[in-house]
């Protein structure tokens, strides 16, 4: 699967990047990297990403939550989606995932 780069900048959240949770092994690399000052929590859903991000549950990665500096992480068990909520700062954060692994049935 090719990269996907989400960013934001200020607060608010990014737009989700939506996983593709039957891939067997299902391994995902995340990798932050902010510019400015910036405080940030990376969020996963299991929920169906058609529901839209307002009416999807989203969950701290445990990590990646209230972060100010680059980091990285990885998420080894099934989420359906992924975005950035950056809570403060006039900073931005980007997020690079990477998804591994072969889809069902091949």
């Amino acid at each position: 699967m090719r990269p996907q780069i989400l960013s934001q900048t200020g607060a608010g959240q990014s737009v989700m990047a939506v996983m593709d949770a039957n891939r067997n092994p299902f391994s995902v690399s995340v990798g932050v990297v902010v510019s400015g000052t910036v405080s940030y929590t990376i969020e996963h859903s299991y929920d169906d990403p058609q529901r839209g991000a307002a009416n999807m549950t989203w969950f701290s990665k445990t990590a990646l939550s209230a972060q100010t500096a680059n980091k990285d992480d990885a998420y080894l068990a099934p989420v359906r989606a992924i975005r950035i909520n950056q809570a403060t700062g006039s900073g931005t954060t980007t997020l690079t995932i990477l998804q591994a692994g072969h889809g069902v049935g091949g």
